[in-house]
């Protein structure tokens, strides 16, 4: 199963690479647009966020407008030894330090930490994803770790060319219940 998707990743991975920068600024304003209007956006006051790389859907305007709107944002801060993450409070973009795998994370003196009960949604990264909502993300599994138990909504950002009917999935992993993408928002049904 772990080499089925690995090659899911990597092939979509290539094909993020390949976006031009302005398909990929269209589809970024557009799937901020769609989320802008989704009503779990709307009532959501603590939402948990990745900070972007290149290939994912751009969060730093989503954060911006989050704060505009009096949002709480929560951005992950790894433990790659012991595999797990936390949340910690993200007020400004001054806050954060590239760290694990060139991540952009929370500087912990800067921060406050988010307990997983008080968010109201968690967007949730991947590479790829199912109509049914299962993902494959990067392969550290700290999403699927993370997100047992967890009461909030959960949703992904991502092109519409990054959702397939069936992808790769093992027992322990994780769907999410919506996914936003370029050409709306898909409501995750299994």
């Amino acid at each position: 199963m772990m080499d089925g998707k690995q090659e899911w990743r990597q092939r979509m991975l290539n094909q993020l690479r390949q976006l031009k920068a302005a398909e990929k600024e269209m589809y970024d304003r557009q799937i901020a647009a769609h989320l802008y209007r989704w009503p779990l956006w709307q009532t959501a006051r603590t939402i948990a966020m990745t900070v972007s790389r290149e290939t994912e859907v751009n969060t730093l305007p989503i954060i911006e407008q989050a704060w505009r709107e009096g949002k709480t944002i929560g951005v992950p801060k790894c433990d790659p030894r012991a595999k797990t993450m936390s949340f910690r409070r993200l007020e400004s973009f001054a806050q954060l330090e590239k760290a694990y795998a060139g991540l952009f994370e929370p500087i912990e003196k800067q921060t406050t930490p988010i307990d997983r009960d008080e968010f109201d949604l968690i967007i949730v990264p991947g590479v790829c994803f199912a109509k049914t909502g299962y993902r494959i993300g990067y392969g550290g599994g700290y999403y699927d770790r993370y997100l047992p138990g967890a009461s909030a909504v959960t949703a992904a950002l991502a092109y519409s060319f990054q959702v397939m009917d069936d992808i790769p999935a093992e027992e322990h992993d994780v769907p999410v219940k919506f996914i936003i993408t370029d050409q709306g928002v898909l409501h995750c049904e299994r």
